[in-house]
């Protein structure tokens, strides 16, 4: 489980998406696709990504998928998950 948990975080757009996710809400594909710029496809697969690592669940609203981080998510997962998002906030202070 390790392994598809830091296969997932490997790509900036999926850290982005959970950096968005942090603050402990529910965000949809279209919100998150204009906050990063990128396709509604590509956001879609990023975030079936990071779905398929546990990192986030969805819930359909109308023609909306809304994401929010895994509340289940395993206590090691989450760790990662912490350092990670920590250690990549810390890069972009940094470089600003």
């Amino acid at each position: 489980m390790p392994i598809a948990t830091l296969s997932a975080l490997s790509d900036p757009t999926r850290l982005e998406a959970l950096r968005i996710l942090a603050d402990g809400g529910e965000h949809c594909v279209c919100e998150m696709m204009t906050l990063l710029d990128v396709t509604q496809s590509r956001m879609s697969r990023h975030m079936q990504t990071l779905k398929q690592a546990g990192l986030v669940v969805d819930r359909r609203d109308a023609q909306w998928v809304r994401y929010r981080l895994n509340p289940d998510m395993p206590a090691p997962i989450s760790l990662i998950l912490d350092a990670v998002l920590a250690a990549y906030e810390t890069e972009e202070r940094k470089a600003a």
